[in-house]
């Protein structure tokens, strides 16, 4: 095994600086910066709407269940059918059940 004791040790930093020399950041307080609100743009540099943001449904919460095949494929049918989203048709049977149920 080799003996790592006699090999010289190396200080290439220098001395560290007095106290008196040293930043005094770390006393100061931490204060975030305050963000500006920003001027609404005009003409042709309006804000551009992408795809996404015309799809967007507010809908956040994922919904999953198990449901046999005709049941996946009548009601991908139908949304389809009607121009709706899966969600969509989905809220539309909700409000059809609750009503059907107070009458």
């Amino acid at each position: 095994m080799a003996d790592l004791s006699k090999l010289k040790k190396r200080t290439t930093l220098g001395e560290p600086p007095p106290l008196e020399e040293a930043s005094t950041n770390l006393e100061a307080p931490e204060v975030a910066p305050v963000a500006q609100p920003q001027e609404p743009r005009r003409g042709n540099a309006a804000r551009r709407i992408d795809g996404r943001s015309l799809r967007r449904t507010g809908r956040t919460v994922q919904f999953a269940t198990r449901v046999s095949e005709q049941f996946d494929s009548t009601f991908r049918r139908i949304a389809q059918r009607d121009g709706l989203r899966l969600g969509e048709l989905l809220e539309h049977a909700l409000t059809s059940y609750e009503a059907s149920k107070n009458a």
